[in-house]
């Protein structure tokens, strides 16, 4: 049987190839040339495509950049002395100006594979006869090891404004869980690392035995503490306990390993599986199973705590002027 010219093939656009470079090499360039930790954005188009956090040594103290990151040659086609002109969207300006981070806007040439950067804020916009935007993009701007000290200081705010910028970040985390959506936090920790270097996700709990929906995952650099001891400072506004229905699982398959024998096809048990696991749940966080002695995997549920539950009605007045009026006892 021959086949005719099929004229409905799928195809890859060239912009997203750029577009996928563009964000690979930025984070490269944030992740090799600085050592921060670069997490990609969900898809959704509000002008924002990633994070980027600070690492002072292996000091991680929750000091964050949002960033456009903007890839192809068509990006470059304005020059001015000193650089290049950079035009966003009028709503992405006015979400960039109210958003809880410091914005920079990140500019990929995929020619001289470099990235080039400039803040976003009221010093570096300029307004246009037509009331749109631009910035000046400069060309020695470059993600290395010089825009360190500039970018770092962007970052940087009093304790009170970084605490209050994380609970706004974590906000829509906190509205799922108030809406009754289970989110588990899966973490791998190298443990032969002196670094404790591993990758923390948060995912959806749907409930039907399979893995979490996968919302967002980043790089984790505790230092020289323990995974269960640095994990808690992450969600401030939330409780976290070992997800019921993994552990259940998993330290019962271990229970039956460790303390169980075979006899002419009976199997007896030295002691009972609650005996077994107290001194294990006593631990409270632990990990779940260990892949080939290198890698503690961790499985934990978050439960809103009252701080995030406090969180959400202080943002419901702010954003709305609304008071949230409770009964009396």
């Amino acid at each position: 049987m021959q086949y005719g010219k099929m004229d409905h093939m799928m195809r890859r656009k060239p912009s997203a190839k750029v577009g996928s470079q563009g964000m690979t090499h930025a984070q490269l360039a944030f992740e090799d040339e600085l050592g921060w930790i670069f997490r990609a954005q969900p898809t959704e188009d509000f002008g924002i495509d990633a994070q980027a956090e600070i690492v002072d040594g292996e000091d991680v103290r929750g000091r964050l950049l949002a960033l456009q990151v903007k890839s192809g040659t068509s990006w470059f086609d304005e020059p001015t002395p000193g650089g290049w002109w950079f035009r966003p969207k009028t709503d992405h300006v006015q979400y960039w100006l109210n958003h809880s981070l410091p914005v920079a806007v990140v500019l990929y040439h995929p020619e001289t594979k470099l990235c080039h950067w400039q803040l976003v804020n009221r010093d570096t916009l300029v307004e246009t006869s037509t009331g749109k935007w631009k910035i000046l993009v400069p060309g020695t701007q470059i993600v290395d090891e010089n825009s360190r000290v500039p970018l770092s200081e962007a970052a940087e705010g009093d304790p009170y404004v970084l605490r209050i910028r994380e609970l706004r970040l974590a906000k829509p985390w906190m509205e799922m869980l108030a809406d009754g959506t289970r989110l588990l936090v899966d973490m791998e920790e190298w443990s032969n690392k002196s670094s404790g270097r591993g990758s923390i996700s948060i995912g959806i709990d749907h409930e039907n035995g399979g893995d979490p929906e996968e919302l967002v995952t980043w790089q984790f650099l505790p230092g020289p503490r323990s995974y269960a001891d640095a994990v808690a400072g992450l969600f401030a506004w939330a409780d976290l306990d070992v997800h019921e229905e993994t552990y259940d699982d998993a330290e019962y398959n271990m229970y039956e390993e460790e303390c169980s024998i075979r006899d002419e096809g009976d199997q007896f048990f030295l002691e009972s599986f609650d005996d077994w696991r107290r001194e294990r749940v006593a631990k409270g966080i632990r990990p779940y199973t260990n892949i080939s002695g290198e890698v503690d995997c961790f499985r934990l549920e978050l439960f809103l705590n009252d701080l995030g539950k406090s969180f959400l009605i202080v943002d419901e007045f702010a954003t709305k002027g609304a008071r949230q009026l409770t009964s009396e006892p």
